[in-house]
């Protein structure tokens, strides 16, 4: 049942082009019944077999014989957790775009697609089918941007693309030298992992690989696609690529970098842990200045993003640890921030200079967007009970082995956030509340019940895995501990 939202979301991509046009509700409720049904597989699915250690093969069948390759399709807990995520994300962006009139039958296509191939990406076994489910991504999120997006919407789909692609580039190019040099004349995973190529070639061939995936996760100085992409996107886009789709880099980083190159990853540790760091910083640095609410989420994300990073290039079992519940705090809360900022507020006000904001005195006249608001901010911000404090204080403690500089540097980036985060909850709701008392602002919207549950949805999930950590690091940890990863913990001496 795992694998069930991959096809449901094909399936349901498939099914809505048939509708007719002039009934924007129907693509709505395809595109909703297809991610509550994906999200209930999931969830039955795991609580039926709990994820562990090791694999277990969802469908396997050959693919191309010639090159080994096979359509094989498994899950762990790592895999678990982050198609949770997706489902979680899936619906909730559904929720969040139920206002878009314009060719909805496209738009939720496009989105299942990509809903789709973010899937195939976490359930890939095969290294072949994962790298035709990495680009199969690229694709709908162009469109959907250069589409429906807003700002520059054009310069961001292309900017994105090419980023996407470059980095693509030299995840092939590792890919296949991983094939070519392991001489097992297969993708699979399992099967390369216990034939590592000689160090010599993962001196090389890690680099490449580790930086084409980490341009997908925002790895600073390659970031810069990351925050004009999630600007121009339409929300529920946005809510997707800083939620799940940067996940794909550094899901490609923890899940086929490091497994297949081990000691290439001990030798380059540091380096890729300076570059997290600096992006930790300089993504919160920049969004401390930024005047547009939505670029100030979008540069926190590399902030974020940063710590995810840094704990897979510390490789100790608390930075992957870290890293993971990183990915799926951030993935939650970044879905919420981007919620908020698109749907609930721009697509009221029009604006989203922190200025203008000001005079609608949002804390007053939407005091439900803004509570919802503050609960992300101090999730973002790593208040104890939220996901985000579990998750970078697994990822400074995984790191503290390696460098305490390196941990040092990140605290400091922790500092900036807590700063720019209070300062954007007291712009965009609170600074104008005086002069909106006085002047009467205009009426805006009520708050719509399906953005409601979407935002219901995400707050239980930084509150549940916050509260709850046990129960995903039980899943994940295993996985860590397990055969995929004997051969880094031997390169580690750990």
């Amino acid at each position: 049942m795992l694998a069930w939202p991959l096809f449901l979301s094909l399936l349901g991509a498939a099914v809505l082009p048939l509708i007719p046009r002039g009934n924007p509700r129907a693509p709505r409720a395809v595109a909703l019944g297809v991610g509550l049904a994906g999200l209930a597989a999931v969830v039955a699915s795991v609580l039926q077999n709990p994820p562990g250690a090791h694999p277990v093969t969802l469908m396997r069948c050959d693919w191309i014989p010639g090159w080994g390759a096979q359509f094989h399709l498994a899950a762990d807990g790592i895999s678990a957790t982050l198609v949770l995520l997706t489902a979680v994300a899936a619906v909730a962006g559904v929720l969040f775009s139920w206002n878009v009139e314009d060719r909805p039958r496209e738009f939720f296509a496009l989105y299942l697609v990509l809903v789709g191939a973010v899937h195939g990406v976490f359930l890939s076994w095969d290294l072949l089918l994962f790298f035709v489910f990495y680009e199969l991504a690229i694709i709908p999120k162009y469109l959907l941007i250069v589409s429906w997006g807003s700002t520059r919407r054009e310069y961001a789909a292309m900017k994105l693309a090419l980023y996407s692609f470059l980095g693509s580039a030299a995840v092939l190019v590792g890919l296949i030298t991983v094939f070519a040099a392991s001489g097992q004349g297969s993708f699979d995973l399992s099967v390369l992992a216990r034939h590592p190529v000689s160090g010599t070639i993962q001196g090389w061939a890690f680099p490449v690989l580790f930086t084409g995936f980490a341009v997908l996760a925002g790895l600073w100085p390659f970031h810069t696609w990351a925050p004009t992409g999630h600007v121009a996107a339409p929300t529920a886009a946005s809510m997707l690529l800083a939620g799940v789709i940067m996940k794909l880099g550094a899901y490609g980083c923890l899940r086929i970098a490091l497994p297949l190159l081990p000691e290439g990853a001990r030798d380059w540790r540091m380096i890729f842990g300076t570059l997290a760091v600096i992006g930790i910083v300089w993504g919160a640095l920049v969004a401390l200045r930024q005047r547009d609410f939505k670029f100030v989420i979008g540069y926190s994300s590399v902030s974020h993003m940063g710590f995810v990073l840094l704990g897979i290039a510390a490789a100790t079992p608390d930075g992957l640890a870290g890293a993971v519940l990183q990915m799926v705090s951030h993935g939650v809360i970044a879905g919420l921030l981007f919620g908020v900022v698109g749907r609930m507020v721009y697509d009221r006000t029009h604006t989203r200079d922190l200025d203008e904001l000001a005079r609608f005195g949002l804390g007053r006249t939407l005091p439900g967007v803004a509570i919802v608001f503050v609960i992300a901010g101090l999730a973002s911000m790593g208040l104890p009970g939220f996901s985000g404090f579990v998750a970078e204080v697994h990822v400074l403690l995984g790191t503290w082995p390696v460098s305490g500089r390196l941990v040092a540097v990140a605290g400091l980036g922790i500092v900036l956030g807590v700063a720019y985060t209070l300062r954007t909850i007291h712009l965009a709701f609170f600074a104008g509340d005086a002069a909106a008392a006085a002047s009467a602002p205009p009426p805006l919207p009520t708050v719509t019940l399906p953005e409601k549950l979407g935002a219901c949805l995400l707050v239980a999930g930084t509150l549940g895995l916050g509260l709850f950590p046990r129960g995903i690091l039980d899943w994940i940890q295993p996985v860590l501990s397990g055969p995929l990863f004997e051969g880094l913990r031997r390169a580690l001496g750990t």
